[in-house]
């Protein structure tokens, strides 16, 4: 899979997120940027899953060196590997042992998935989902050696819109 070939989409309307890792899943799989070959990165070390399918925006660079993190709600997995177009909603703002590593939070486009057609903004989700995302991302590394997450905020689509326009002009130099 040549990822130059992907793009990044339109932000912040039709993203293209790149799904690593399908929601429901405890392991952590990697896409090599070189070859394009999906890698089992690790078995999470905590009893846990990933609260919704998790990626990167390709043809990004994030302040943390990688391309940008995307999750994507939906109510079924998507196999690694997979591209699908989305919207931005939010951002949620941590900081981990490597410096800070947003997370951008996305559904799909109605196109594709009516279901979430009414969700414009990070607020507009249930409290209890963003409370998952969150308790997520605070304990999902507490068992590994050396590995810290401190997890700050919610923001919303305004400035993940902001920080997928910041990663889009990291990449192009």
């Amino acid at each position: 899979m040549d990822l130059s070939r992907i793009g990044c989409g339109e932000n912040p309307d039709k993203v293209h997120a790149l799904i690593e890792i399908p929601y429901g899943s405890n392991i952590k799989y990697e896409v090599d940027k070189e070859s394009g070959a999906i890698f089992v990165d690790r078995i999470m070390y905590s009893a846990m899953y990933y609260p919704a399918n998790y990626g990167f925006v390709p043809n990004t660079l994030a302040a943390d060196g990688d391309p940008a993190d995307i999750l994507v709600l939906t109510d079924y997995p998507l196999i690694p590997g997979s591209v699908i177009k989305s919207r931005l909603i939010g951002v949620l703002v941590m900081e981990d042992e490597s410096g800070m590593d947003e997370k951008l939070l996305a559904v799909p486009v109605t196109k594709v998935d009516p279901t979430y057609a009414d969700i414009n903004d990070i607020h507009d989700l249930p409290q209890h989902t963003l409370d998952k995302i969150k308790n997520f991302f605070e304990t999902y590394k507490i068992l590994e050696p050396n590995k810290w997450v401190k997890v700050k905020e919610y923001k919303g689509k305004d400035e993940a819109t902001k920080i997928l326009e910041e990663a889009i002009q990291n990449y192009k130099g």
